[in-house]
């Protein structure tokens, strides 16, 4: 999907009311250092750092529809218990989301507890009953889905299999006339009757089909034994990176793309699908611009910690950002480089920063960046702006421009990102990137490193690099000035 082809969908977006059903879950993430292993059995002992808690499965669905601008209506069932009453908490604090949310005093609220370290999951400890819903709290059900879906475009059922998707909720979702798009781990399509899509995985469209899903040929295959299966207009697989395929009564399978991503936390990313394909749907988008939209929002969730959502912003900056070179994209404000930061940091990375003008870069630059980077996994560099530079050098200075010095430092293999900055001092932007490490040359003191004292308040350290001899910028153009002369 274009630039303008994305604008254009996201300004459809706003306002547009989409019914989420299904089951209902408390995501709680547990993150920590391990550097030990427990002395009681051979697994490694977490020191807990932080927590957090989120919805997940149907509210994630709902969290992510809110998030790009649309107005949702949250249905599902939680137990008479405290996750219970966190979920209820967490629904009334998401804007945009309107929650329905039925309680079971006879089940638990299903929660989900994953512990990271590292950005590696060590384990995932499931709370939850998984037996259909019924009696009081089934009518509580029907009745709310019928009193909540009055001008809805699309109902999106998220099936987890955790017994909220019973037969009743799935016919009462299709008599309200709105397009039903199913997002199913089930092991029958079948039961699901003449919806618009069904959204499986790989995994579960193998499960239901009882055939392979590895390759295009394969795939096709089960789309084509799914539809026979089922009564739905259409199934829609999702295959992580190797994109979404497509299959339509009447119609070829058709496969579109994987996106190049880099995938740190790949839970909840079927939510975030789910979610973007609906809500593009309820926007009267064409199903090939519903799978375009839901695949770039789904590659911009897997970046990120946690069952994530994303903005109509960050879609915008996936899409400049793949029509960039790699120098390019190398080249970040001050806020990117912030969110850069906290995925580098969640996997436990460390970050290096160091600054300059960099005016005419040189070999003494090269071996400069070089050893600052062996002292770190990712290395930041400071650069300073046009006006930034002539401050500090006087007129004449930068030789080179902005764009010019920024790019050819994005291109080194050792800098991972370029922040300019405008004031003399880059103290803002160590502050807002907190580095494990700040580098300067061996030509300054270590208590003369701006900055230096506040590093090593949270812990980090400062590192003098070495320089090489005869290298400057200055010199450089004193060079050149001596040549023109001659």
């Amino acid at each position: 999907m274009d630039l303008s082809a994305l604008q254009r969908l996201l300004d459809r977006l706003p306002g547009r009311r989409v019914l989420c059903v299904g089951d209902l879950m408390v995501d709680r993430f547990i993150y920590g250092d391990v550097t030990r292993l427990s002395p009681e059995a051979p697994i490694p002992v977490l020191a807990r750092t932080r927590e957090t808690v989120m919805l997940g499965a149907a509210g994630n669905v709902a969290r992510n529809v809110s998030a790009l601008g649309g107005h949702v209506s949250l249905v599902g069932v939680v137990g008479d218990d405290a996750e219970g009453k966190e979920a209820l908490r967490l629904v009334g604090a998401e804007a945009g989301v309107e929650g329905y949310l039925v309680t079971d005093r006879e089940r638990p609220t299903t929660l989900k507890t994953r512990f990271v370290s590292g950005g590696q999951q060590l384990l995932r400890v499931d709370l939850e009953e998984s037996r259909p819903v019924s009696g009081q709290t089934e009518q509580r059900l029907l009745r709310t889905i019928r009193d909540v879906a009055e001008a809805v475009g699309v109902i999106l059922l998220s099936d987890y299999g955790k017994g909220v998707v019973t037969e009743a909720v799935i016919n009462a979702c299709r008599e309200t006339g709105a397009r039903v798009v199913v997002d199913s781990k089930a092991r029958s399509f079948a039961r699901y009757g003449a919806v618009e899509l069904i959204k499986p995985n790989a995994v579960d469209l193998s499960y239901a089909t009882d055939l392979p899903t590895g390759t295009d040929a394969e795939v096709e295959a089960a789309l084509v034994r799914a539809l026979e299966l089922c009564d739905a207009r259409g199934v829609l697989v999702t295959r992580a990176s190797k994109g979404i395929s497509l299959a339509v009564r009447g119609e070829p399978v058709r496969h579109f793309p994987g996106l190049p991503r880099e995938v740190f936390d790949p839970s909840g990313a079927g939510d975030t699908t789910l979610a973007a394909l609906g809500l593009a749907l309820a926007a009267d988008a064409s199903l090939d611009e519903a799978i375009e939209f839901a695949q770039l929002a789904s590659g911009v969730a897997v970046g990120k910690v946690g069952t994530a959502t994303v903005s109509a912003e960050e879609l915008v900056e996936a899409t400049l950002s793949a029509r960039m070179a790699p120098a390019e994209a190398k080249v970040a404000t001050a806020q990117r480089m912030v969110e850069e930061v906290a995925r580098w940091r969640a996997k436990g990375l460390r970050v290096g920063f160091t600054n300059g003008c960099f005016d005419i870069l040189h070999k003494g630059h090269i071996a400069y960046l070089a050893q600052a980077r062996t002292w770190c996994d990712r290395l930041i560099v400071g650069l300073n702006t046009d006006a930034s530079v002539r401050t500090l050098k006087g007129e004449g200075r930068p030789v080179n421009d902005l764009e010019s010095r920024a790019l050819v430092l994005a291109g080194l293999a050792s800098v991972d990102l370029v922040a300019p900055f405008e004031d003399e001092t880059p103290i803002r932007l160590i502050e807002a990137a907190r580095p494990d490490v700040l580098i300067k040359g061996e030509d300054y003191a270590e208590d003369q490193v701006v900055g230096g004292e506040l590093v090593k308040s949270w812990g980090g350290e400062v590192r003098l690099a070495t320089l090489v001899d005869g290298y400057s910028t200055t010199a450089a153009i004193a060079r050149m000035g001596r040549k023109e002369q001659a």
